[in-house]
Parts: C-alpha cells; structure tokens; sequence
C-alpha cells in the first residue's frame, strides 16, 4: 500500500490523541466497525505509542497510523510501535528523508504551493494539507489543482462535518482528517457505541 492508496481506503481518517492506552482498543475497534479503518493517533501524549502498538497487535481491521512525527526518532519508533503509515504536520529534507528510509507510506504535512512542490521534486504525490481552516480552506486547495494536478491532498485541521463534503468534492482531496469523531468526553465514558455512530456517519461522506 502506498500513500495514494491509504487515501483511498476511507472518506474520513479519525484523528485521535489519546491520555489512556486502555481505550486505545475498544476505541480503535469502534472506529473499524462504523466503517473507518484508518486511524491516526497523534504523538501527542506520553501513551501514543502504547496505543498504536496495542492496536496494531489486537485490532486486525485496523490501518493505524502515528501522526504529529516531528523527527527521524519518531518515524523509527513508531515504526517499531507497528505503525501501517506516518503523518507529519510539517516536513524538512531530514524529516522527509527519515519517514521515507521507513518504507511506510506517509503523508508529509505542507501549507503553501512552494511547500508542495519541494516534495513532489522527490517524487511525492500524496501530502496533508495542514492546517486546513487556517492556510485557505477548500477554495485554497481547489486553487492548487490547476497548476499541481498531480497532488493529491488530506486536509486537517478545522475540518468538520459541516466543511467535510465540500473538502471531499474536490479532485484534488483523497480524504480529510478530523478530530470530531472521538470527543474526549465520549473516550472518557467509554461510549464506544455512540463512537460507532459517528463513524458510521462520517463513512457516507463520500
């Protein structure tokens, strides 16, 4: 599987942070039941790294991903966690270099057309585009498809599921990311099943 086919596994890619690796489980099996396979839990939190393990053992249906890699050591654990792919929020020659060295596919964080255009000189056709909201929105991404129309983008960021659709109509977008499907007050009750729901929900989308 490479990055463009990450893209296309599902509309939405769950965008989680975690503060108790016992949730990671009954979380990430939730999230695959409602139909999002792919999930990214973000290196955010001292237990990330427990979690993805744990899901990548115990969650078979699930393509778990680290996202917030910031450095080479990063990428490296990660990968050793079990990792399917890396997310960044931003990319530097060294960053880039080191998620490339670990075979997995990754999907390197850009902002402006220049940012894109220095990965795409190493061949790099799939990037995330963060942050959405902030960096221009749909209109901004819609304008990036006519000269670099060979990218294909994951926007995050702002995203919800008021400004998803119009992210995802865009040829240009193969999915988007989105930190609505797992609330904090719904990981904290365990409520797995209204998790189920909004994945359920977010899996229409496209």
């Amino acid at each position: 599987m490479d990055a463009l086919e990450l893209m296309d596994l599902c509309p939405v890619v769950p965008v989680v942070v975690l503060h108790d690796a016992e949730t990671a489980v009954p979380l990430a099996r939730a999230l695959v039941a409602g139909g999002l396979p792919v999930i990214e839990v973000t290196l955010r939190t001292p237990v990330a790294m427990d979690a993805i393990k744990r899901i990548a053992a115990e969650v078979p249906g699930a393509v778990i991903g680290a996202g917030t890699v910031v450095s080479a050591d990063q990428a490296r654990a990660a990968t050793g966690a079990g990792a399917h792919f890396l997310v960044s929020p931003g990319c530097t020659d060294g960053l880039r270099q080191a998620m490339t060295d670990t075979g997995l596919p990754f999907l390197a964080g850009v902002s402006t057309a220049s940012e894109a255009l220095a990965l795409f000189e190493h061949g790099v056709t799939a990037m995330k585009f963060f942050p959405a909201e902030a960096a221009g929105g749909a209109p901004y991404l819609k304008a990036l498809g006519g000269p670099l129309p060979d990218i294909r983008f994951c926007p995050t960021g702002g995203i919800t599921p008021r400004n998803a659709p119009g992210y995802l109509a865009l040829p240009n977008v193969g999915c988007v990311g989105g930190t609505w499907l797992t609330p904090e007050n719904l990981i904290g009750t365990a409520d797995w099943t209204a998790i189920e729901s909004l994945a359920r929900t977010a899996a229409l989308l496209r």
